[in-house]
């Protein structure tokens, strides 16, 4: 998957288009995809490879997440991860991926399969674009 990465980031480079690059630990050595270790190794070498955004799992923890983003060297985004019990749960893994040294989200699944798309799009903005704290966040609920 590397040395496919890397080709694709070449041709980014080439044609002046950036490289989001969806780092997720995987193998058989890899007995948790939420290990920090193994998520800070991913980011990393995406960076190193030539990403220009690094998208990876939120690693459970502010300070565990700190070392992932900076340890990156690009900016990280955090993906969505699996369908969350509820909508306070999305909100503070948001604002403390944010408050860890995050860019921002793509998330997919805990918005489209939200009940109320909307707040939880507006909810979800307000931390990441505005510095919301997840109590004034949830008002958009």
């Amino acid at each position: 998957m590397l040395e496919q990465a890397g080709k694709i980031s070449q041709q980014c480079n080439d044609w002046g288009m950036p490289l989001i690059v969806m780092a997720y630990p995987r193998g058989p050595e890899i007995k948790n995809s939420y290990d920090p270790d193994a998520i800070a190794h991913c980011a990393r070498a995406s960076a190193e490879i030539g990403a220009d955004i690094v998208k990876c799992s939120y690693t459970g923890d502010i300070d565990s997440f700190k070392e992932v983003c900076k340890g990156a060297l690009a900016p990280v985004v955090i993906a969505g991860g699996p369908k969350m019990e509820s909508d306070m749960d999305i909100l503070n893994m948001v604002h403390d991926s944010i408050e860890a040294g995050g860019h921002g989200v793509s998330i997919g699944r805990n918005v489209f399969q939200n009940k109320n798309v909307m707040g939880i799009t507006k909810a979800i903005s307000s931390i990441v674009l505005d510095g919301f704290s997840v109590e004034e966040a949830a008002k958009f609920l």
